[in-house]
């Protein structure tokens, strides 16, 4: 049976102390293996949070509740742990406010995604967003059709960011209302503006069918210029 407060096992679970020098080693290379993947994730990975935070939320939290509540893994390790992500974290950030394409690289930069009411295609696919979840994020923000849209930004966190026409301003646009935006077809009813459901270019067209002047597709719902209602 195994005593209370035996400080050997409490300190080194009856490990040598060199073995602290793994557990750095080990800690690097986990810290490194968590940076990257959150960053390949995307920055809708991480939602509202820094990739950083994530990235200390995860590292200490482990570090920190192992020793809590398994006798097998020793204090000292655990502090070697918390020492070695301050100073990792310490030296990412000093790089990020040193090297610019670092920081780009990390953190990622700004995307336009709307651009005078339409999509900028190529930030679009680069950032590997669901059309339906972007939607979502938009009538989360009273945004009825993108006519209503200048510019709409997707953040290094994540966070969408939008800028609106004033009310005199707004042009006819995509709905994104569920029970519009499903009215799509590529049959043409009858003359009026329409809304490419692909990239948002809206033009007139006539009855029978069209292809978008922007993206070649032919796939449309009637546009709508209603001013937006706060």
């Amino acid at each position: 049976m195994k005593d209370i407060f035996e400080w050997k096992r409490l300190l080194f679970n009856d490990l040598p102390f060199q073995f602290v020098f793994e557990v750095a080693f080990r800690t690097v290379i986990m810290f490194t293996v968590v940076l990257l993947t959150l960053k390949f994730a995307g920055k809708r990975g991480v939602k509202q949070l820094s990739i950083f935070e994530v990235v200390i939320i995860i590292s200490l939290g482990s570090a920190a509740g192992d020793p809590m509540f398994y006798e097998d893994v020793g204090l000292v390790p655990a502090i070697v742990v918390f020492l070695i992500i301050l100073t990792m974290y310490r030296g990412v950030t000093w790089l990020l406010g040193k090297s610019k394409k670092f920081e780009n690289f990390i953190e990622g930069t700004t995307q336009c995604l709307i651009e005078d009411g339409q999509f900028s295609l190529a930030s679009f696919e680069r950032e590997d967003l669901a059309q339906d979840e972007f939607f979502a994020e938009l009538r989360l923000k009273s945004i009825e059709h993108l006519g209503q849209v200048r510019n709409a930004y997707i953040e290094t966190n994540g966070a969408i960011s939008v800028y609106f026409y004033d009310d005199a301003d707004v042009k006819f646009g995509l709905p994104i209302r569920p029970q519009l935006f499903s009215l799509k077809s590529t049959n043409i009813p009858k003359s009026g503006i329409y809304a490419c459901t692909f990239c948002a270019n809206t033009q007139r067209l006539e009855p029978t069918t069209g292809k978008c002047s922007v993206c070649q597709r032919e796939e449309w719902v009637e546009a709508i210029k209603s001013k937006r209602i706060v």
